[in-house]
C-alpha cells in the first residue's frame, strides 16, 4: 500500500523489536504518533531509518529500556522463532528470545502504558498445548489489562500472501469504559500475485539446470511435499527465503518474457521472488529504497509485518480509544 498522511497525528507510541517497521507504518498512517522504536539488527535499523523514521535505537531492549519515553501505546511483534513450526518450539525455554515477553511486560508495568499490541505467529495459540498462550494472557490480565485476539491472514487485507498472525490488543482498564473490540473485517482479495510481478528480472533469478531438480524435489523419506510454483495467492514469505528452498517452502514463479530476454541455455523458465515483489507483497510502499543487500533484504521482508493489516488493526484502534477512553486519561 502507497504511504497514508492521516488527518490527525495523536497518542505517543513505541514500537518494540521494530523490524524494518511494518508494524510502525500502518500506525503511523491511522495517526499514531511513534516516538521512540527500537531493534538490536543493525541492518534493520539501516532500513528504518531510510524509509520510516531516523527515531529508531538500535540495541538490545534489554539495555535499552531504560531510555524509554514516557507513551500511551506499545507495539511490538515480539521474537516469533520460539512459537514458530519453522523453528525448535522452544517457547519460553529459549532463554534468548523466548523470554522477551516478559521484558514487554516490565515495560509498560513500570509506564502503565494504556494499549498494548503485539503480534506473533498463528502458533504461538498453539504452542505446549495451548498452554504459552494462556500464560502471556494471564501475565497481560494479572497487570489489569483486558485482552482481545484474533488470527489475520494477510491475503484478506489486500496483498495476495497466505500468512497468518496472531494478534493481541490489551487495554488497561484503568483508563478505558471497557466494550468489545471489534477486530477489522476481511476485504475481498482484487489482485494476485502475478499483478505485483516486477517488469524487468535479470538472469540472476532463474533457476539453472543444474539445481532445478533439487528445487522442484517431493522431498525425501517421511517429508514428502508437492512441490507449486504459479500460486495467484503466494506462500508465506521468511526469513530464510534467500537460501531458496524447496517449491513445497518457497515461491516461485514462471517468467516467459524476462526468460527470453535474459537467459541462456543453462537457465529454465522458472524464478525465485526479487526483494521488490517481497516489498509489495508485504505491503511496503513504492517509494521504498533497498539500502541492504539482497540476502538481508529478504529476511527483512521475510521477518516483517504486513503493513495492510497493521493499518486496518491501527485504524479500529484509534476508534476504539477515542470512543472509549475515561476522562482520566
Amino acid at each position: 500500500m502507497e504511504r497514508i498522511r492521516p488527518k490527525q497525528v495523536k497518542y505517543n507510541t513505541i514500537s518494540l523489536f521494530s523490524g524494518i517497521g511494518g508494524f510502525d507504518l500502518g500506525f503511523m498512517y491511522a495517526g499514531f504518533n511513534i516516538v521512540w522504536a527500537n531493534d538490536f539488527d543493525k541492518y534493520a535499523c539501516q532500513t528504518y531509518r531510510a524509509n520510516v523514521s531516523k527515531n529508531i535505537v538500535c540495541g538490545d531492549i534489554r539495555d535499552e529500556k531504560k531510555n524509554i519515553p514516557a507513551h500511551d501505546i506499545l507495539i511490538g511483534g515480539f521474537p516469533c522463532q520460539p512459537f514458530s513450526t519453522l523453528g525448535k518450539l522452544q517457547g519460553f525455554d529459549d532463554e534468548e528470545r523466548g523470554t522477551l515477553f516478559f521484558e514487554i511486560k516490565d515495560i509498560i508495568k513500570k509506564y502503565k502504558t494504556k494499549v498494548v499490541v503485539l503480534e506473533n505467529v498463528k502458533n504461538i495459540m498453539n504452542h505446549n498445548k495451548g498452554e504459552t498462550f494462556k500464560r502471556i494472557i494471564h501475565e497481560l490480565e494479572s497487570l489489569g489489562y483486558v485482552c482481545f485476539y484474533h488470527i489475520f491472514n494477510s491475503a484478506d487485507y489486500g496483498v495476495p500472501q497466505r500468512r497468518n498472525r496472531c494478534y493481541i490488543v490489551a487495554f488497561c482498564g484503568e483508563y478505558f469504559d471497557i466494550d468489545e473490540f471489534e477486530f477489522p473485517k476481511k476485504q475481498k482479495l482484487k489482485i494476485t500475485t502475478q499483478d505485483l510481478l516486477d517488469t524487468d528480472v535479470p538472469e540472476n533469478y532463474f533457476l539453472t539446470k543444474r539445481i532445478v531438480g533439487t528445487i522442484m524435489g517431493v522431498g525425501t523419506k517421511n517429508y514428502i511435499v508437492k512441490p507449486t510454483i504459479d500460486l495467484p495467492i503466494s506462500k508465506t514469505l521468511t526469513a530464510t527465503m534467500a537460501k531458496m528452498h524447496r517449491a513445497s517452502q518457497d515461491n516461485y514463479v514462471t517468467d516467459e518474457i524476462n526468460y527470453r530476454k535474459y537467459c541462456k541455455e543453462d537457465r529454465v523458465n522458472i524464478r525465485k521472488l526479487t526483494p521488490n515483489e517481497c516489498r509489495k507483497l508485504q505491503g511496503f510502499p513504492s517509494d521504498w529504497v533497498q539500502v541492504v543487500s539482497n540476502c538481508q533484504a529478504y529476511k527483512q521482508f521475510g521477518n516483517a509485518v504486513t503493513v495492510n493489516v497493521s493499518y486496518s488493526v491501527a485504524m479500529e484502534l484509534f476508534k476504539y480509544i477515542e470512543k472509549n477512553k475515561k476522562n482520566n486519561w
